[in-house]
């Protein structure tokens, strides 16, 4: 019996030895099989790193380029924005620069259409001194007493119907402001002190030159003479 047992228990011993040697082997096995396995491994790591890496510096170059572009349509369109604005501001200021010219020039066209919109004068008798002398000239040279108040005006400015008025920087003489002077000789050799003298000669100026006093007065006020 006890011959027995210990066959048994060592065929036991036996079996259990050889269990522990192929599960050693097997192992083994593996391990080298994994060391053999490892640098494959790591590289194949290494690329992938390496492509995610690549491929996220192309998305953040395609997001750079996508903002520079951004950023320069923007600029773009600021610029267009900006042209465009200043084409408007020129073009309103052009025109109204053309509506006030036009207007200066209606007002002118009017105003020597109708120089003076005044009463008018019954006759020369309400004035006097060399006023009374140049109405009366005036209507026998031809106008209408309504023409007295823009040569009233006209000669007032000139010279405040002073026959003796002289301009210190220009020369210029007489009632009319004749210049020179000595133009209103063709009338009379007494151009220097006879106020019909001078108011002849300025009436027959104006009427050569302006057609009547009115005409001579819008030109005066448009132009600062006549």
């Amino acid at each position: 019996m006890s011959r027995l047992w210990s066959r048994f228990a060592a065929r036991t011993v036996a079996v259990a030895l050889l269990s522990v040697g192929v599960a050693g082997g097997f192992y083994l096995g593996e391990d080298r099989q994994s060391q053999h396995r490892g640098p494959d491994a790591q590289v194949a790591g290494s690329v992938t790193e390496i492509d995610v890496e690549y491929r996220q510096e192309q998305q953040v170059s395609r997001q750079v380029r996508a903002v520079r572009q951004q950023a320069a349509e923007t600029r773009k369109r600021a610029r267009a924005a900006a042209e465009k604005a200043r084409k408007a501001e020129e073009a309103a200021r052009k025109k109204a620069a053309e509506e006030k010219a036009a207007k200066e020039a209606a007002e002118a066209a009017a105003r020597a259409a109708k120089p003076y919109d005044g009463p008018i004068p019954a006759s020369c008798e309400e004035y006097s001194g060399n006023r009374k002398v140049g109405c009366a000239l005036m209507i026998d040279a031809g106008f209408k007493i309504d023409q007295f108040p823009c040569l009233d005006r006209l000669w007032t400015k000139e010279s405040g119907w002073n026959h003796k008025a002289r301009n210190r920087s220009s020369g210029a003489y007489g009632i009319p402001q004749a210049y020179p002077g000595n133009k209103m000789s063709s009338v009379a050799d007494d151009w220097e002190t006879n106020p019909v003298t001078q108011i002849k000669w300025g009436l027959g100026y104006i009427k050569g030159r302006y057609s009547n006093p009115c005409g001579a007065w819008a030109q005066s006020q448009n132009k600062g003479y006549y």
